[in-house]
C-alpha cells in the first residue's frame, strides 16, 4: 500500500505530456502539488524560483501551501542579489553551487543556518528539501519542498521528489523561455507590438491601419550637452530624460514605439474614442512637463524638450529589410507630428497640439496657422494657456 501511495509515475507522465490543461506556470505548480498529495506525498509546501531576462525583474518565485491550496507569485528585482534575505537563503546555495540542500528541522541537531528554517519550524515544518531545477540550456534554477510529517521526509519521498523534479524542469524551461520571449519583446517593442509579434505578425509588410494620437518628443540642444560630458554621463542623462518624459505616456495607456537618438515616437490608439485618446495624450504631456520641472530643480543646467501631438491614420506593422525588420507606425501623420514638434523651439513653447487634437479638447491657446516643413497646407497649432 505504501509503495502505491508513493507511485509518482502518473505525475511524471502528466508533466511529460505538458501538464495539461495548465496554461500558466502557477497553474502547473498548483496542479503538481495537488497530484503529489493525492499520490500520498506528505507535502505541506512546494515552491519554484526561476530567474528571467528582464531589464528590471531578476526572477519570479511561485509558492504553494497546503493550508491555502493556492500559489502566490512574487517578483524580485536585481537588488535582491545583494539583500540579506537572499544571501542567507538556501536558494543562493542552489543558484551558486547547484547542489541539493536538506534540513531535517525536527532533528534537534539540525543546523539552522538559514533564517527561513526558523520560520518554517514555527509553521510546524519538520523537513525541508531544496533541489536544483536544471534546464537543458545549462541554467540552474531552484525548487523547494517542505513537510509537516512527524519525523520528516521518508527516503521514498526524497527519491520520488528527485524523479519528479527532472520532469518538472522540462516544463519549467518551456514556460521560462516563453516568459523570456515576452519580456524581451515587451522591453524592445512594447506590450501591444510584442503580443502581435508573438501572435505571428512577423513578416515584413504584416500590419494594420489604425487611428491614433501621435506623440513625438525631442530633447533640445542635445549636441552641446553631449559634448560637455562623457558618453556614459550623457547616456545616464538620456535615460533620466526618457524616464521622466515617457513614464506618463506608459502610465496613461500609450505605447512607446521608437527611440530615435534623443527623440521618441509614441501613440495613443483611438479605439473609437478620439476625445478620450486626446485627453490621455494631453494629460501625459502635462505630467511630463511637471516631472521635467522637478528634475530640473536638481540640475545645474535645465533640460528642455518639445512635444508634438497630432491625430491621424497610420499603418502599424513591420517594415525593413528581409532579414532586419522593425515593428512601428508609418504614414503622413507620423511625419507631421515630428514637424509639429520641430516648431516648438520656433514658437517658444514646450508643447504643440495640432488642430485635429485640439478639436477634441478645451482650455487651449491658439498660436495661429503655420506651415509644416514638407506639408502643403498650413495647420493651426495650439498650446497650453
Amino acid at each position: 500500500m505504501a509503495h502505491q501511495e508513493l507511485n509518482v509515475q502518473p505525475v511524471i507522465d502528466w508533466l511529460v505530456e505538458g501538464a495539461p490543461p495548465a496554461r500558466l506556470p502557477q497553474d502547473v505548480l498548483l496542479e503538481l502539488c495537488r497530484r503529489l498529495v493525492a499520490r500520498g506525498m506528505p507535502l505541506y509546501r512546494g515552491a519554484a524560483y526561476v530567474r528571467t531576462l528582464h531589464p528590471n525583474v531578476l526572477g519570479r518565485g511561485f509558492v504553494w501551501q497546503a493550508d491555502r491550496d493556492a500559489v502566490e507569485i512574487a517578483e524580485a528585482d536585481y537588488g535582491m542579489l545583494e539583500s540579506e534575505e537572499f544571501l542567507k537563503s538556501p536558494i543562493r546555495v542552489l543558484f551558486a553551487e547547484h547542489v541539493e540542500v536538506r534540513r531535517r528541522v525536527c532533528d534537534a541537531a539540525c543546523p539552522m543556518d538559514f533564517p527561513i528554517l526558523e520560520e518554517l519550524r514555527v509553521e510546524g515544518v519538520t523537513d525541508f528539501f531544496a533541489l536544483p531545477l536544471r534546464f537543458i540550456s545549462g541554467e540552474v534554477h531552484a525548487a523547494t519542498f517542505a513537510t509537516r510529517r512527524p519525523g520528516g521526509w521518508r527516503e521514498a519521498d526524497i527519491a520520488a521528489l528527485r524523479r519528479v523534479i527532472t520532469a518538472l524542469a522540462r516544463v519549467a524551461e518551456i514556460y521560462a523561455h516563453m516568459r523570456k520571449a515576452r519580456n524581451i519583446l515587451d522591453a524592445y517593442l512594447g506590450p501591444n507590438a510584442g503580443e502581435r509579434v508573438l501572435a505571428g505578425e512577423i513578416r515584413r509588410g504584416d500590419g494594420q491601419d489604425i487611428h491614433a494620437v501621435i506623440w513625438f518628443c525631442d530633447l533640445r540642444d542635445s549636441t552641446p550637452l553631449a559634448d560637455s560630458m562623457s558618453r556614459q554621463d550623457f547616456l545616464r542623462l538620456l535615460n533620466g530624460y526618457f524616464e521622466c518624459v515617457l513614464g506618463p505616456v506608459l502610465e496613461g495607456g500609450g505605447e512607446v514605439l521608437r527611440f530615435i537618438g534623443d527623440a521618441a515616437l509614441a501613440i495613443f490608439p483611438v479605439g473609437g474614442k478620439p476625445a478620450e485618446a486626446c485627453a490621455k495624450a494631453l494629460a501625459a504631456a502635462r505630467e511630463a512637463l511637471q516631472r521635467m520641472d522637478k528634475l530640473n530643480e536638481k540640475r545645474p543646467v535645465r533640460l528642455r524638450f518639445g512635444i508634438g501631438l497630432h491625430l491621424g491614420e497610420l499603418t502599424y506593422g513591420n517594415i525593413g529589410t528581409p532579414t532586419r525588420i522593425e515593428f512601428t507606425v508609418v504614414g503622413a501623420a507620423a511625419n507631421e507630428a515630428a514637424r509639429i514638434e520641430a516648431l516648438c523651439k520656433t514658437l517658444g513653447v514646450d508643447l504643440l497640439l495640432s488642430e485635429r487634437v485640439a478639436g477634441h479638447l478645451e482650455g487651449l491657446r491658439s498660436l495661429g496657422k503655420h506651415t509644416l516643413r514638407g506639408v502643403g497646407d498650413k495647420m493651426e497649432l495650439f498650446t497650453l494657456r
